[in-house]
């Protein structure tokens, strides 16, 4: 059975079963503080557990893309390695909000994995919480009940609350669970050893498939279990593993989701597959590593350097790296895998079919950046494996090799080989103590201790009124303390509530809360999940207290101008540039508003004076906004309304139009109610920020007037200082010409002053062995002057060596040129010597053997230069 009808097997399986098919939500999470990337297919899920909101169905069957890098789930470093980790996998699972429980969870599982997928019942084993003292448990003796009316006594296992009671994280969501293992071995092996004594012993051919979570618990902060308002099932099969057994194969990535990207990098490197240990770990990391790449650029987070960007680039990198190494790419590749994909998950997860190229070209230039920065990094490691061959030094220390992982991406074994491989040995534990102190420097800056939840009010949903009214007569949920360096920061939720929680790149709103008794400021509102939080300065003296929840309205008013204008911006981008601008980010406050979009060239101004000039039209027909509310979702496509890639949206949605001819789109924002509020629109900037991504900044209304008046007297100035011409182009141009003209004559005088040090220099050259050596301090007018005489001293005195410590504007400078025989002969290297030399003047530098350069602080220091230099080189 091929990979693709074994997902589609199980969703049929569980739509008989009377359980609704949900698409996967996007890998990247939003709205959660506490996960980075969807690492469990119960994500999307969360608020439905913890009784937040009430889920539209009972039963849910999906697969889930999700990716582990981190943490407790995995360790990055290890994927390739063995055979059955991944960073990013499919994660089948079935769901019952409230439903169905252990009996049926049990029963469903064993019916597909043996009569549907008829896998072997003597090749399964299964396990039960076998109960934990410090959370005052006991054995989960329910489902083992189950589990002795289906399979023999011998193949239940009793499980520790490590193995066998599933939790998201150090909060949230947890419950006893039931794994079921497969014994993949040969009969000779398994006639050596039972499989039960091998489950969870990380044994590659006795491994998990699929986990029965049933959640009964939240963790709350301080540790301590509490019942959730229902029980819950949520299980999760790693699709992959699945395969894996089904198609019999001994490594997941002999299966058909992965061999087509192996054949394909094989026939690229000429290399075999199963050869080699190191090279068969390379094809498994690209393999692998393209999926986590694609997914998550297709979901809309580029690589970057910060956060989950930092992630996707490291991943990137590695994969990268195992190619240059072991595979010989010395050119991009990865992109290439990027139609693979496309047909290996179009059908099931369109979103990279329709991203294909954007994808590849993301990706493409990521790679041939980090192509100049591995170059430049073996360029470094050479410099240093160099001087310490002349030092005598045998170990490469573990400072050094951190700095080449940190800021080249060099993995430590990379470095440790090529150490070898030139004779030295590697402190690793000078390099792991760097990288714990790296690890300390971010958790303290990032260290913040949440409290848990303090009830007010019985638990209600939460009723957003903000899109009509901006005041509301609101009561407290429930409250939290946060705990950082800085202070404690309060969050309170709501019952009703006006205020914008922080989406969809516009900011959270702010405002204050008032009762009788006293007025409360709040700084932000965001989303947590599908709450509303609203941060504020103080706790309220009484919490029960009736307020009066208040927007700031100027805020909230050019926050509106801004995010309307976002959108008529997008809808010009599209018709001036092409079909191809998709958004790939925002941000829209009261100031300004900022939108990332896929376009890979500059915009020239006649581009941007085109978009401006659409903008402004709009505004100028005063449009009025046509806002519908719970649209079904299909119905909202054929609209021709725009949707974000990476942005899960639910059966219904919110589509708001300015002219159903021009901007339609799905946005849960706010807006003006006529475009002709907005006043004005500018664009202030354009510029890359990532791959295949471009940045527009501009502004409306009140900051758009003060841009205006700004350049208006910055013009009056202009003309004071001109004397009022009655031509102001004009003045300008005839003033730089007289400049250009008076730049030539110093250029001029600067080239004859240079001529008449270099005459004085000729003389003071000094003879040294077989060769001639010129030391001396100059006054030069600029760095080229410095340059061009170096070279034209060497190439009128043969077989020379020359140090020149100069003095440029009142600011050191040094230059080292080296005739290239007495580079082969003596060994001499000039990049070498002026990093020794430029310590004097508090400086650095560096360059080619035969030329290098160093500036430095310390203008006092080129007499020390001056001298060191002789005593090195004339004794």
């Amino acid at each position: 059975m091929e990979a693709k009808q074994i997902r589609t097997t199980f969703i049929e399986f569980f739509q008989s079963k009377a359980h609704q098919f949900v698409p996967s939500s996007p890998i990247v999470v939003k709205n959660d503080p506490t996960l980075m990337f969807t690492n469990a297919g119960m994500n999307q899920f969360k608020d439905a557990f913890l009784g937040n909101e009430t889920p539209k169905f009972s039963r849910v069957a999906n697969s889930q893309k999700c990716l582990r890098v981190s943490g407790k789930h995995n360790d990055l470093e290890e994927v390739g390695v063995d055979t059955y980790h991944h960073t990013m996998f499919e994660m089948l699972g079935n769901w019952s909000f409230g439903d169905y429980f252990k009996k049926e969870a049990i029963e469903w599982a064993w019916e597909l994995l043996t009569d549907v997928y008829q896998l072997p019942k003597d090749r399964l084993y299964v396990s039960v919480f076998e109960g934990d003292s410090s959370d005052k448990l006991g054995m989960d003796q329910e489902a083992f009940d189950f589990w002795k009316k289906i399979v023999p006594e011998d193949r239940i296992i009793m499980g520790s609350k490590k193995d066998n009671f599933w939790e998201m994280g150090d909060t949230g969501p947890c419950g006893p669970c039931s794994e079921i293992h497969i014994d993949l071995r040969t009969d000779e092996e398994i006639a050596k050893a039972p499989g039960r004594s091998l489950v969870n012993q990380d044994h590659p051919q006795v491994i998990e498939i699929w986990n029965l979570v049933f959640m009964q618990f939240n963790r709350l902060a301080d540790g301590s279990l509490k019942e959730l308002p229902a029980k819950h099932v949520d299980t999760g099969m790693g699709f992959e593993r699945l395969v894996r057994a089904i198609q019999q194969k001994s490594s997941n990535y002999d299966t058909d989701i992965f061999t087509p990207f192996i054949s394909y990098l094989e026939e690229k490197s000429g290399k075999k597959y199963g050869q080699d240990e190191q090279t068969d770990i390379a094809f498994r990391v690209i393999a692998d590593h393209i999926r986590a790449i694609s997914f998550t650029i297709a979901d809309g987070q580029l690589p970057s350097n910060n956060k989950a960007g930092y992630v996707i680039r490291r991943i990137l990198r590695r994969a990268v790296r195992y190619g240059y190494t072991f595979l010989d790419f010395q050119s991009p590749f990865l992109y290439e895998l990027c139609p693979l994909m496309a047909s290996q998950f179009g059908e099931i997860f369109p979103e990279i079919r329709e991203q294909q190229d954007f994808i590849a070209k993301v990706i493409q230039e990521e790679e041939t950046s980090f192509l100049r920065t591995l170059d430049n990094g073996l360029k470094m490691l050479g410099s240093i494996k160099s001087e310490m061959k002349e030092k005598g030094e045998k170990v490469l220390s573990g400072k050094v090799a951190f700095e080449l992982y940190d800021t080249y991406g060099f993995p430590l074994d990379l470095t440790s080989l090529i150490a070898r491989e030139s004779g030295f040995s590697l402190d690793e534990k000078g390099f792991q103590a760097e990288m714990e102190k790296q690890k300390t420097r971010s958790r303290a800056a990032s260290e913040s201790e949440t409290g848990d939840w303090v009830q007010v009010e019985e638990e209600s949903s939460v009723e957003f009124l903000g899109y009509d009214q901006l005041e509301s007569e609101s009561k407290i949920i429930k409250y939290r303390i946060v705990k950082e360096k800085k202070g404690e920061k309060y969050q309170l939720v709501l019952d009703r509530t006006p205020f914008y929680a922080e989406s969809g790149g516009q900011v959270g709103d702010t405002g204050w809360l008032l009762s009788d008794s006293e007025k409360i400021r709040v700084i932000d509102t965001k989303k947590e999940n599908d709450l509303i939080v609203h941060f504020v300065e103080k706790l309220p003296q009484d919490p029960s207290a009736l307020f009066t929840a208040s927007v700031d309205r100027q805020k909230r008013s050019l926050t509106m101008n801004n995010h309307t204008a976002t959108h008529l911006m997008h809808s010009a981008l599209r018709e001036v540039l092409g079909d191809h601008v998709q958004q790939r980010g925002s941000l829209v406050n009261e100031r300004l508003l900022r939108f990332d979009f896929s376009h890979f060239s500059k915009m020239t101004e006649e581009e941007i004076e085109q978009v401006e000039k659409l903008v402004n039209e709009k505004i100028r027909e005063n449009v009025p906004l046509l806002e519908r509310r719970n649209v079904p979702i299909a119905e909202a496509k054929n609209m021709g309304a725009t949707a974000l890639f990476g942005e899960k949206y639910g059966d219904f949605v919110r589509v708001i139009t300015f002219d159903p001819d021009f901007s339609v789109e799905l946005c849960g924002g706010t807006h003006v109610p006529f475009t002709g509020q907005i006043g004005f629109f500018k664009i202030t900037s354009e510029g890359s920020v990532a791959s295949g991504v471009r940045r527009i900044e501009a502004i409306t209304s009140v900051e758009a007037e003060n841009y205006f008046r700004q350049q208006e007297d910055l013009l009056k100035e202009v003309y004071d200082i001109l004397k009022n011409p009655k031509d102001v182009k004009k003045a300008i141009e005839a003033l730089l010409s007289e400049r250009n003209e008076l730049k030539k004559e110093l250029d001029v005088l600067h080239l004859e002053k240079a001529g008449q040090v270099k005459g004085q220099l000729i003389s003071q050259f000094e003879e040294k062995d077989d060769h001639k050596v010129l030391i001396a301090q100059v006054s030069l007018p600029n760095v080229d002057a410095l340059k061009k005489l170096a070279y034209e001293l060497k190439n009128e005195v043969e077989k020379s060596l020359i140090v020149l410590a100069a003095d440029i504007d009142g600011k050191p400078q040094i230059a080292v040129i080296i005739d290239e025989t007495l580079i082969a002969e003596k060994g001499y290297n000039a990049g070498q010597i002026v990093r020794d030399l430029a310590k004097e003047i508090q400086g650095g530098g560096g360059g080619q053997p035969f030329f290098a350069t160093a500036g430095g602080k310390n203008l006092g220091g080129l007499p020390q230069v001056v001298s060191k230099a002789r005593e090195l080189f004339l004794g």
